[in-house]
């Protein structure tokens, strides 16, 4: 079993000053500095990496107006089927308590020099775009659109604030619920068929981020923005079976666990690697392979890549054990 690794120097501890449900499986968590002090300012699209009860790292997006230097809002959506991130934080997160976070990153920049924007959000998708959307509304400046696509409204975080008049103008939001029927599903190919001045700004569901990315593939492609921090890319799939990683073609071998990804296996044997997304979208924890079988997870690296270097904190081995160039 893995053991928790030991405080990371570079969190800070804030404190839980809010746990409610921000919709059904949703829990909303306000987090302020222990002593009043203000926080690092924050981007909007930006995220903060979370130490969950396990010891892992969990990155989840801010949503409040980055503006607001009082205090971080994120949004977990609680997912029975992940590696009980999100389980152990709803679950063991009371008012009152702490928690362990990054400073704020962001790899899902607003580009401030566009005149208008598109925004489509699946699911929990909505949470950095409600940040971007706030902080144009404090800026006070330019035009938006909306479209918020869930199964239903029971589960729609956020569904009555941004319904309410004072957030926008009634044809500048959509909330769209299709109840888990594809006959029902909301059509953005109006909203896509003609580009615009806008850029778009998607997150949610891998089917919905594709259907976007098919969409929009005549648009200018520094006008059309994804983040989803690989969600479909570190949930445990059915066929999934223990390994071992090496550290160079003399050294220890680790086990890797299922539920478990070879970047947590290292952190928990004293390994301090570097790393930022955790989720198979940013590259940072690139690393060299000599020998084995990867299944390769991320979304990052082109099959020349591929054959020498991997993503630790998404991919697993097909062989017994892969030997790492550490």
């Amino acid at each position: 079993m893995l053991q928790a690794p030991e405080p990371d120097a570079g969190l800070m501890t804030l404190r839980v000053t809010r746990a409610e449900p921000a919709a059904d499986g949703i829990q909303l968590f306000e987090l302020r500095h222990p002593e009043g002090e203000d926080l690092p300012p924050f981007t909007p699209g930006a995220h903060l990496s979370v130490r969950v009860p396990s010891g892992a790292l969990r990155n989840y997006s801010l949503c409040n107006d980055p503006h607001e230097r009082h205090r971080y809002v994120i949004a977990v959506k609680r997912d029975e089927r992940g590696r009980g991130g999100s389980v152990g934080l709803i679950d063991h997160t009371p008012i009152g308590g702490s928690l362990d976070v990054s400073l704020p990153r962001n790899l899902f920049e607003l580009d401030l020099r566009a005149p208008e924007y598109i925004f489509v959000a699946g699911g929990i998708g909505i949470t950095p775009i409600l940040a971007m959307i706030r902080f144009l509304q404090a800026e006070g400046s330019k035009p938006f659109r909306l479209f918020y696509l869930t199964r239903a409204a029971s589960g729609t975080a956020f569904h009555g604030e941004i319904l309410d008049p004072a957030f926008a103008q009634a044809d500048a939001v959509v909330v769209h619920h299709d109840e888990g029927d594809p006959d029902k599903a909301y059509d953005l190919w109006p909203v896509f068929e003609e580009p615009s001045r806008a850029h778009v700004y998607c997150c949610g569901p891998r089917p919905l981020m594709d259907a976007v990315r098919d969409m929009t593939g005549h648009w200018p492609e520094e006008a059309v923005h994804f983040e989803d921090f690989g969600s479909d890319l570190v949930r445990p799939r059915a066929d999934d079976v223990p390994f071992a990683v090496q550290l160079g073609p003399d050294g220890e071998a680790l086990e890797v666990p299922v539920g478990s990804t070879i970047l947590e296996v290292l952190r928990a044997h004293g390994r301090k690697l570097p790393s930022s997304c955790e989720s198979g979208t940013c590259g940072t924890c690139r690393t060299r392979y000599i020998s084995g079988e990867v299944d390769h997870r991320d979304l990052v690296l082109s099959p020349a890549e591929r054959k020498s270097t991997l993503m630790i904190c998404v991919s697993r081995a097909t062989s017994g054990t892969l030997v790492l160039d550490l």
